[in-house]
């Protein structure tokens, strides 16, 4: 997978984790927020469906698994994560819309429009 800083698209994520030092040990502050890249595979290729299978209207479909799937990235225990866009350049995004067009059905939508509003809503950035 292609290091996010260098991927013409990436999902953001914001995430609160907080740090359980052992026994005697003490942190303050024991949370902390910190932003969360994931690569966006290129449409068509393995991955690809990650916004389908993981977003609704913009928001993670189900936020406990999501954090625990970043608990396990991490190392970390995550108490909250929230989805907040899709960055990408305009060629990643022509190529996204191509491969929806590709295949509306297994979005149960009519149009390339909808698909991109039932499951990033507004949350893509074109840099």
């Amino acid at each position: 997978m292609t290091d996010p800083d260098d991927a013409p698209a990436r999902y953001v994520f914001r995430v609160t984790y907080r740090l359980a030092p052992g026994e005697g040990l003490a942190v303050d502050p024991d949370h902390f927020e910190t932003v969360l890249y994931r690569t966006a595979d290129p449409p068509g290729e393995d991955g690809w469906l990650f916004f389908r299978d993981n977003l609704w209207r913009g928001e993670l479909a189900d936020e406990g698994h999501f954090r625990r799937q970043a608990e396990d990235a991490l190392g970390v225990p995550v108490e909250s994560a929230s989805f907040s866009e899709l960055q990408t350049d305009e060629a990643y995004l022509d190529d996204l819309r191509a491969a929806i067009a590709d295949d509306l059905d297994a979005f149960n939508a009519e149009n390339v429009t909808e698909v991109l509003s039932k499951y990033l809503g507004s949350s893509i950035r074109v840099e």
